[in-house]
């Protein structure tokens, strides 16, 4: 009972500050903080009913710790503490239920099981499948004349599920801030986003030469029209205004 009581305050104590970080990218400190937690027998119901009330709170913005931390859980194979999470949080930590084009829960159920070239592929489709929606027109892969038909909210959508399973790492938005970082030089980007052989100066080849796991650099994934020029790119990131 004392050992206990000793633990609860240093872990409501951990808790407290990993949420209120608002890092962009959930530094390898603060995953190593939630690692500890979690093997607690306290600290691993504190931290799973946090997350829980902070999904509950509609004044509360989903952030890329919830997501590590729902990863985290699922991954300690706790059946209790799983069934648990399950319960409140069947579907994941992002409510989709306001994406009425698309079906995005498939997406969500991937990038939780950090199947990364699955959801790479399927994200690939959606978007696709977005302009198909509009056009009535087939498509494998889109020019940049398509993606007027891509709504805002759609984009943000899956934007916010990369960003959010990915420790803050991937998005199209995250490669937009690199790019922009390096004055919409695109030999840059692709030189920091892990697109290019810097030996060679060819583009990487797909799917082999990509780093499907979280240790790719920020804005490796996902891929997007990745050997078919910049302008498409180009107009998908203009259209990204958060």
């Amino acid at each position: 009972m004392e050992e206990t009581q000793n633990k609860t305050p240093c872990a409501e104590e951990q808790i407290k500050i990993i949420f209120s970080k608002n890092d962009k990218i959930v530094s390898s400190k603060t995953e190593d903080m939630i690692n500890k937690i979690i093997k607690q027998e306290v600290g691993k119901k504190l931290i799973l009913s946090t997350i829980i009330e902070r999904y509950k709170n509609i004044n509360q913005t989903v952030d890329i710790v919830d997501g590590l931390v729902y990863q985290k859980i699922v991954e300690t194979k706790d059946n209790e503490l799983i069934n648990e999470l399950l319960f409140s949080l069947p579907k994941g930590i992002i409510n989709l239920e306001k994406s009425t084009l698309i079906n995005y829960q498939p997406l969500q159920k991937l990038l939780i099981q950090k199947s990364f070239r699955e959801a790479d592929k399927l994200t690939q489709k959606h978007l696709c499948e977005l302009v198909e929606k509009q056009t009535q027109n087939t498509k494998n892969w889109l020019y940049f004349t398509d993606i007027q038909f891509i709504s805002n909210h759609e984009l943000f959508t899956i934007d916010l599920l990369w960003k959010t399973y990915s420790r803050g790492k991937f998005g199209f938005s995250i490669q937009k801030d690199i790019w922009i970082k390096y004055d919409q030089r695109w030999d840059k980007l692709w030189e920091k986003i892990n697109w290019l052989d810097t030996q060679t100066g060819i583009m990487k080849r797909y799917p082999q030469d990509f780093n499907w796991t979280t240790e790719a650099p920020e804005g490796h994934l996902p891929l997007f029209n990745q050997l078919r020029g910049t302008q498409t790119l180009c107009y998908l990131f203009n259209k990204i205004d958060w």
